[in-house]
């Protein structure tokens, strides 16, 4: 019997640098569903019609994905791994489109920010889309003859398309930070990472007593970022990564303590971390 392949979502089109990082992490032998948005991802897992979703979570030039982190807020998934990503952008045009000719380019907001200095050069009007690969697909689909996309040179080659530039992106070490979503944690490695999301009361110095749970007990904090609650002006929710799996003891022990300490703590799951880089070109 013919075993059915595991099924991985992620938001965009084939070619997309999240159905790279899918790849990156699970290899060639599985398939990829692309979505049209971060939330179906979500929902395609919490539905159980895949069994593991990707999504960008931090890039190292534009910062984090505000909108998958707040995504964690309304869907009770948990975060079973990570990958990191090397970007290498391209501007991709239609066969037969000179650089000259552009007027238009168009991408995702992310990676449009990425490649910031090199546009400006460009004096091209700007348009954001909801994923890279997707701007490619678009522009071939329409015929534009003056305009371009920002993506993956794997993109350019899937649709069959021209690049124009490569390795536009600001700086040349641009990398991007997945999590690899599912309805369960990873069990312990020894080499883990965890992640929770916590609010304390909007009281002198609790944050400061939250964090120290972690270091008194010396565990090392990688993250931290907060983003508004949305529920009251200049209150925040904390988005905190640390070293060390939730059922290690010690961890265990500065979660019970965060718990005492804050007003609302959410553990997103505990997950090897992942390997330094990967290079899509590989792929």
């Amino acid at each position: 019997m013919r075993k059915e392949k595991v099924k991985v979502a992620y938001q965009g089109e084939p070619g997309a640098y999240s159905e790279s990082a899918i790849y990156s992490y699970f290899g060639e032998s599985i398939e990829s569903v692309p979505c049209r948005s971060f939330a179906d991802v979500f929902r395609m897992v919490e539905m159980d019609e895949v069994s593991y979703g990707v999504v960008p979570i931090e890039n190292s030039i534009e910062g984090s994905v505000n909108a998958v982190y707040d995504l964690f807020l309304k869907y009770d998934l948990k975060v079973c791994g990570e990958v990191i990503l090397k970007i290498g952008h391209c501007l991709i045009a239609n066969p037969g489109t000179k650089l000259n000719e552009i007027k238009v380019i168009y991408s995702h907001p992310q990676a449009l920010g990425q490649c910031r200095t090199y546009l400006e050069g460009l004096n091209c009007q700007l348009i954001s889309t909801y994923d890279t690969a997707g701007s490619v697909k678009m522009i071939k689909e329409k015929g534009l003859r003056d305009a371009g996309a920002i993506a993956s040179e794997r993109a350019a080659e899937i649709y069959d398309m021209k690049i124009l530039a490569r390795g536009i992106s600001d700086v040349p070490n641009n990398y991007t930070r997945f999590f690899v979503l599912s309805r369960d944690d990873a069990p312990p490695t020894g080499n883990d990472k965890t992640s929770v999301i916590f609010s304390t009361k909007h009281v002198p110095g609790a944050l400061y007593e939250a964090l120290g749970e972690f270091a008194k007990r010396k565990i090392n904090l990688t993250k931290i970022e907060s983003r508004p609650t949305k529920r009251r002006p200049w209150e925040y929710n904390f988005y905190l990564d640390f070293e060390g799996h939730r059922s290690e003891r010690r961890c265990a022990e500065a979660l019970e303590g965060l718990r005492r300490k804050a007003v609302f703590v959410k553990v997103l799951g505990s997950y090897p971390k992942a390997p330094e880089t990967h290079d899509p070109s590989s792929i």
